[in-house]
């Protein structure tokens, strides 16, 4: 199961959440979500654990448990979302003759 974990402090760590996750269960990865210009956190982590039950158990320990002064969100993580290409798309058409134009 793929666990959201939202407000999270920015100097929370991986480590810092495969430890408190590992209270609940064996994890297979945390992945902490960072800003592509700056490199700082975003605030926000993606944690998978395999079994269900542990995963549950992380789920209902876990919300509102407080790190590094922030209360956690904690939720099952929701498929990603299709969003539209920044550009592209749409055509525009193609060439026209000034004979085209001409009406």
């Amino acid at each position: 199961m793929k666990i959201y974990v939202g407000n999270l402090s920015f100097e929370t760590t991986e480590n810092d959440l495969q430890d408190l996750f590992e209270q609940h269960g064996t994890v297979n990865e945390v992945r902490l979500m960072m800003d592509r210009i700056t490199g700082k956190s975003r605030g926000f982590a993606f944690v998978t654990m395999n079994d269900n039950a542990q995963a549950g158990a992380a789920l209902n320990g876990l919300n509102g448990h407080e790190l590094n002064g922030r209360a956690l969100t904690v939720n099952e993580a929701r498929p990603r979302e299709e969003r539209p290409r920044p550009y592209g798309g749409g055509g525009g058409g193609g060439r026209r003759s000034f004979a085209d134009n001409r009406r």
